[in-house]
């Protein structure tokens, strides 16, 4: 059989179709600056009442260096990341104090003169999307639910989740590793993990595309993990796409263990490698959301569609083992 047919037929959505028949279709090019610049996402976000991590401060300019010391003074841990970055380019986690320094998420020292030379580099555009001039955001470490720890290496996970016109349609944790540098995502080297959106446990695992079970930093099981709070994480979800208003849409969840669910970024472009984390296409998933007579203005009655719509491809047997050698996008 002819192998492009046979993934059509197990319904993995390629690049060229996600583009046509949802980014473009769905995702209203005025709509982009609300998730593409994390600042003003962040911000309607606080105004709608839905829980982000902290932010400690903004720096525009390279003359504030100084308001950036005053700003971390006394501080063992933050986040520094470019406001209108995109795959993890630029975001620097730090985790403790170091004497006079600070120490990375993977264990590295970083410096005061390091720090400023990667704030002057966010601010000259090298981590922004089309290299134009960007902000830096400071934000308070998120700390992960200390139930994952055997499984993230010296990171906080995340959870993407795909919505589609409101509804969430599939879901992946994305675990931190060494190759990572402590970093969730994919094209880094993390590990993708597949989530049943209907209950909310681990299912299917793929790290450098390829399947796995265990960590391969701790050698844990990263497969028949429950994700807690999985109802109210879905439910974030699929608010955020009234918040954005775009119809095809990445959401990147945390667990903090303070605060709860909180949500990290949005995606206007989301990848496709949830499909190999979870071993299964997004085509039967969108096509059910598209054959719904009515799509429910509450975002929990549409996370319960979504749970419904999930549980159905996968007792159709929707789930299947896609090759490995497939591009994520």
């Amino acid at each position: 059989m002819n192998p492009f047919r046979r993934l059509r037929e197990l319904g993995l959505v390629g690049m060229n179709r996600r583009n046509a028949a949802y980014i473009l279709e769905h995702n209203p090019r005025r709509r982009y600056p609300l998730v593409d610049d994390k600042l003003l996402t962040k911000r309607l976000a606080e105004a709608a009442g839905i829980a982000v991590p902290k932010l400690l401060g903004v720096i525009t300019s390279i003359r504030q260096l100084d308001a950036l010391e005053t700003m971390l003074d006394g501080r063992e841990d933050f986040v520094i990341k470019p406001t209108k970055g995109s795959g993890g380019n630029g975001i620097v986690v730090v985790t403790s104090r170091l004497g006079e320094h600070w120490r990375r998420a993977s264990g590295l020292p970083f410096s005061r003169d390091e720090l400023s030379y990667h704030v002057a580099n966010i601010l000259s555009g090298m981590h922004s999307l089309g290299g134009l001039p960007d902000r830096v955001m400071v934000e308070q470490r998120v700390r992960f639910d200390a139930r994952f720890d055997a499984v993230s290496y010296r990171g906080v996970p995340d959870i993407r989740t795909v919505v589609y016109r409101g509804v969430p349609v599939m879901a992946m944790m994305r675990l931190p590793t060494h190759a990572s540098d402590g970093k969730a995502n994919l094209h880094l080297g993390g590990v993708g993990v597949g989530i049943d959106i209907a209950d909310g446990h681990t299912t299917t695992a793929i790290w450098r595309d390829r399947p796995i079970r265990l960590h391969p930093d701790t050698l844990s099981s990263v497969v028949d993990l429950q994700v807690p709070d999985w109802d109210r994480l879905l439910e974030l979800a699929a608010h955020c796409q009234t918040l954005c208003g775009l119809g095809y849409l990445g959401v990147d969840l945390v667990l903090d263990q303070d605060h709860g669910p909180l949500v990290l970024e949005l995606n206007a472009r989301p990848g496709l490698s949830v499909q190999l984390a979870n071993r299964s296409g997004l085509g039967p998933r969108l096509d059910a959301v598209d054959a719904l007579p009515k799509i429910p203005h509450e975002a929990c009655a549409r996370a319960a569609i979504g749970r419904e719509i999930a549980s159905a491809c996968v007792i159709e047997g929707r789930r299947a083992e896609l090759p490995a050698s497939i591009s994520s996008g």
